[in-house]
């Protein structure tokens, strides 16, 4: 456990040993009566429901929290999931990947490219690293996400670009993270498991006066990833966040985030492209699941975020309201990770692999990156209610202005000494294929390289219109205008004699939402929309800004243009019991196009197009008061219509976009003390990349279908104190979770438990 891992837990032992003794110890006769309100220890003992409680007591449904969306989640017409704290709590989630997992038609890529071994989010075939937002503000930078700060998170799906700026065209996440509260309150819990699995969280909010509060968050956790050989972890994170004028119509809300993380990186297992022979039908080689290539002595990732965030709201009446947050942060993903099998160094094919005495043995391949972003952002925004023109509007006006910069550098790592290399391979950093050991000796030195640096600057103007016509039709407008600009230096060479070379680009563009909802009730809503994005070329296969925005080949010198993408969509939402459970159901058809790719040798043009099209459902709430559940199917058709001049792709389903996912996480209260239930997850095959040749074609890599299962179980010892059992992938189902279809697949964790005591007071 590092230090400052140890120093957290301790504190939050302390914490959780004061909350026992007040636990324990009998109420005052002279205690007033509980009130119902939004306070997290109402939340937490009532765990079959999904909502949260008002002031008054009532059951509301969980909405997004941007005032960008104009009308509530069951009258805006597009597919939006809200995933509440409850969910994040009960299904034992611990990064922004196991989360959304409850959320069918998002799947992560493979560390490669953009953003190798940080946060990489496919949604309905589109990378969308560059679409994750914290409060509403793009949250920039290569990030491995926690989520003990996170009250809620929304997934957009389908392009947003008139919600977001520029963007990848298959939706957005964003993360709304709890704010502080007029209650007193206080949650603590410590949980331990299998795999070395601690961790520990607390959240303390406290009345400063009648309108001012502070709320704190900590967070410290450590262990190893089950069935991954060497593969461990700690990390620790906190939120502090104050407000004064809460519950006023004038409120400030200043907040502090930050998180560290350190762990081993782990590339996976390789493919069958590194011995030449295909040992498996899905490309994947025929090593046991545990294999693990990088070295313990060498290999790191460290993950570093720190925002600070400044939240004025006025509200001048029941029509305008105004709302600007300042945002400055600063992250870093900074790692050297071993790359199966990429060692090279071989007079034989394929490179970094040879057969020797009967036995492969592999040279350890290498990637590496040091990338510091820091950025600057403030968004204002006006909305409100009114009546003009005989028809009554929800809207919002809303201004962005953002500075975003990145720095980015490889690790020149020089091997001194450690496992040798057996002819035709030389050198060091060997080990066998087959059984690979993650503990050879290793020294040697790690040296930063040349700094490449990068500049991008966006100034957004939106308006969104939500028009009530009588009681049965909505129409819903949006339009944003984006002036996006990006120069950079790419450096070459050696830090001794760099080569720089000047990138830079300037781009404006419009994208649009047209939407129409027609209610045959008060709680059900039939919708059709039309919506576009853009994705300038600095932002590689929409994971982040690059410095290159010119093309190649014939194309060296000119300014690409933006990829636009556009999406049809028609659905339906019925809110039932109550308002208690969500159904949603829509069909879409997405394409992307301009591009760029290559028709023939040396020549280049924008003229590449993909189509995603499918159907999404969505549940979300209480069948009865007892029984939670929360999931969804999505299908999608992908195909990549126009690619490479070699044609070798075309026609093919788009990487990391499954056929069919499914996913349904439910829970029942047996008794009032007792819950169970778990979570079933199926994804189909999925294949690892667009590409010629090992990743393509007659080669191609996929990913083979599988099905997870997840149990769930709490039992509440009194009002205050209660145990909870998670066991994941229950079934010990032994999986790959994705692969980039040229190097690597990742192998999924084996079956965890934990055991958390969750105290409330």
């Amino acid at each position: 456990m590092s230090s400052s891992n140890a120093q957290v837990l301790r504190v939050l032992l302390g914490a959780s040993t004061a909350a026992g003794m007040l636990c324990a110890a009998p109420a005052f006769a002279s205690e007033p009566e509980a009130v119902a309100t939004a306070d997290p220890v109402q939340e937490t003992q009532a765990t079959s429901t999904l909502e949260t409680v008002d002031v008054d007591g009532r059951r509301v449904r969980r909405e997004p929290a941007s005032p960008r969306f104009t009308s509530d989640v069951v009258d805006t017409p597009r597919a939006v999931t809200v995933i509440p704290k409850q969910i994040i709590e009960q299904t034992g989630a611990t990064s922004l990947q196991d989360l959304l997992r409850t959320s069918p038609g998002i799947t992560f890529g493979a560390g490669e490219g953009g953003q190798p071994l940080a946060d990489r989010p496919f949604i309905r075939g589109q990378a969308s690293a560059n679409n994750v937002f914290l409060d509403g503000i793009r949250d920039t930078g290569g990030q491995q996400r926690e989520v003990f700060a996170l009250e809620q998170v929304e997934v957009i799906k389908g392009p947003d670009s008139v919600y977001s700026g520029r963007g990848s065209g298959g939706g957005a996440i964003n993360l709304s993270t709890k704010s502080p509260r007029l209650e007193r309150f206080t949650t603590v819990s410590l949980g331990g498991g299998t795999d070395g699995y601690l961790r520990g969280t607390v959240d303390w909010n406290a009345p400063l006066s009648d309108t001012a509060a502070l709320r704190i968050n900590l967070m410290a956790a450590e262990g190893d990833v089950p069935g991954r050989d060497a593969v461990d972890y700690d990390k620790w994170g906190v939120l502090v966040s104050t407000g004064i004028g809460l519950g006023t119509d004038t409120s400030l809300t200043a907040s502090y985030y930050h998180l560290t993380s350190n762990q081993m990186p782990d590339y996976g297992i390789p493919l069958f492209t590194k011995i030449g022979v295909r040992t498996t039908d899905s490309g994947i080689l025929d090593v046991p699941y545990d294999s693990f290539y990088g070295l313990t002595a060498r290999d790191y990732l460290v993950g570093e975020t720190d925002a600070f965030t400044l939240d004025f709201r006025k509200r001048l009446s029941d029509a305008i309201t105004i709302r600007n947050v300042s945002r400055y942060s600063e992250s870093l993903n900074d790692y050297v990770v071993t790359n199966p099998g990429d060692g090279g160094n071989t007079t034989s094919a394929p490179p970094g692999v040879a057969l020797v005495n009967g036995v492969y043995w592999m040279k350890r391949g290498l990637k590496s990156r040091w990338n510091p972003t820091k950025t600057l952002s403030n968004v204002t925004d006006i909305f409100g209610t009114a009546d003009w023109g005989g028809v009554t509007h929800s809207y919002d006006l809303g201004l962005e202005l953002s500075r975003e910069r990145n720095n980015n550098a490889s690790w020149t790592v020089t091997t001194l000494s450690g496992s040798a290399c057996p002819a035709p391979l030389t050198g060091f950093d060997c080990t066998p294929l087959y059984d690979p050991n993650p503990s050879d000796p290793w020294t040697g030195t790690i040296v930063k390289g040349v700094v490449s640096t990068n500049l991008a600057e966006t100034t957004g103007l939106y308006a969104f219109d939500s028009i009530a016509i009588g009681e049965r039709w909505i129409v819903n407008l949006g339009v944003r205008y984006d002036d996006y600009s990006v120069e950079g230096t790419d450096v070459t060479g050696t830090v001794a004699a760099p080569v720089a070379t000047s990138r830079n680009g300037q781009w404006d563009f419009v994208n649009y939402q047209l939407g129409v909802v027609y209610k045959p009730s008060r709680n059900a809503s039939i919708y059709a929309s039309w919506s576009t994005s853009s994705t300038p070329p600095t932002i590689a296969a929409g994971d982040q800004n690059a410095g290159n925005g010119q093309g190649t080949g014939n194309l060296v010198n000119v300014l690409l243009e933006p990829e636009d993408t556009t999406s049809y969509e028609i659905g339906g939402k019925l809110s039932l019991f109550r308002q208690q459970l969500l159904l949603s159901a829509a069909a879409f058809r997405l394409t992307r196009e301009n591009a760029q790719v290559q028709i023939s040798t040396g020549v280049y043009a924008q003229v590449g197009e993909v189509e995603v099209q499918g159907v999404e459902l969505g549940v979300s709430g209480n069948v009865t008061p007892r029984w939670q559940v929360f999931g969804g199917y999505t299908y999608m058709d992908s195909e990549l219509v126009r690619g490479a001049f070699n044609g070798i792709n075309t026609g093919d389903p788009l990487a990391n976009t499954p056929e069919h996912a499914f996913s349904l996480f439910s829970t029942y209260t047996i008794t009032d003390r007792f819950s169970a239930g778990g979570g079933v997850y199926y994804v189909s095959k999925s294949f690892g990349g667009n590409q010629g040749g090992a990743g393509g074609g007659a080669n191609r890599i996929y990913a083979p279908e599988y099905t997870r299962v997840d149990l769930f179980a709490s039992y509440d010892l009194n009002d205050r104190a209660s145990l909870q059992l998670n066991v994941q992938n229950a079934g010990d189902e032994a999986y790959i979770i994705r692969t980039n279809g040229v190097h690597h697949a990742d192998v999924a964790p084996a079956r965890s438990a934990t055991l958390a005591l969750n105290l409330r007071f």
